[in-house]
């Protein structure tokens, strides 16, 4: 990578639009910003380059209806799609997302053939599945961002319950983004110490409980759309440890054939963030009972695929 990164967000709502605020906010690359409304990325992509004298930024921020001003991406997030309202599963976005995802994704690919794609659509596994296929590309070269937000939903429970500092708490979560992922609490602790020791099993499973939940508790209070502010924070997250090559160890949705036996579906693993996209999948042991739980989670992004392939025929 010469010069600065190019970071194209498809999709300028509520989360497009975020993700460009934080990327510009730690100065990660040039940003472009699109979206099929006229005037909406343009104005937006405008209002946050103004604001980089105040907060002293100096990426370069363009809004635009052209995939001609992608070109050239290293890392593309798509955000777009129909957000959740409520009483709305992620499930029931499948149809028409994945024809929105899937158009987007050619677009796109065919502008910047090398870049990495981080998905955000829902429903997020499915989702990742419907953009490698419209892409082509590499497998490790196509994520979808869900872990990372269900894993800082997770924490900040725990830091809530604990009265501590959010920095103190690592954590893990595995499987689809969705009631079925699976947080584990065998892998979870606050300063070193095992959460596990801090926290009683009933006030840890409501902890787990609500974290599967997260998002649709957003969706009901917000009553008009879904959350954005995290999950926007989470996928440039991802997109800074692959620009800045820091090989985080992140939990994404990455393609895994033989890790844990999935058998060649994009699901939420622990994996090392570079340069190269998912550069390792982690497979760490679980218990008989979270491995129940994960295989309960890759059974229902099996289902979900399936819907996708349907489709597609």
């Amino acid at each position: 990578m010469i010069g600065r990164a190019k970071i194209t967000v498809i999709g300028a709502g509520n989360v497009g639009a975020t993700c460009a605020h934080w990327a510009a906010s730690k100065e990660l690359g040039d940003i472009v910003l699109l979206d099929i409304i006229e005037g909406m990325p343009q104005g937006k992509a405008l209002d946050l380059r103004q604001a980089g004298p105040v907060e002293r930024y100096d990426s370069a921020i363009i809004g635009t209806n052209d995939y001609k001003d992608t070109a050239d991406s290293d890392v593309i997030i798509i955000t777009s799609g129909l957000a959740r309202k409520p009483g709305m599963s992620r499930d029931d976005l499948l149809v028409k997302n994945v024809e929105i995802v899937r158009g987007v994704t050619e677009q796109a690919a065919r502008y910047s053939p090398n870049a990495i794609l981080i998905v955000v659509s829902n429903p997020l596994d499915a989702m990742v599945y419907t953009a490698w296929k419209a892409s082509g590309f590499p497998t490790h070269r196509v994520m979808g961002q869900a872990g990372v937000l269900d894993t800082a939903r997770y924490r900040a429970f725990i830091a809530m319950e604990l009265g501590c500092s959010i920095e103190d708490i690592t954590a893990l979560l595995l499987g689809g983004h969705g009631d079925d992922m699976v947080p584990l609490p065998s892998y979870t602790s606050v300063a070193g110490i095992p959460v596990t020791h801090l926290i009683p099993k009933d006030r840890l499973d409501a902890i787990v409980e609500r974290t599967r939940k997260g998002g649709g508790e957003i969706v009901s209070l917000l009553k008009t759309g879904s959350a954005y502010y995290a999950p926007a924070a989470a996928s440039v997250q991802m997109a800074e440890a692959i620009i800045k090559d820091k090989k985080r160890i992140l939990p994404v949705a990455a393609y895994c054939d033989k890790e844990y036996g999935i058998g060649g579906y994009f699901v939420g693993v622990p994996a090392v963030l570079g340069k190269n996209g998912v550069e390792k999948v982690l497979e760490v042991p679980l218990s008989p009972e979270e491995k129940a739980a994960f295989q309960v989670s890759i059974d229902h992004v099996k289902e979900l695929v399936a819907e996708v392939e349907k489709l597609g025929k």
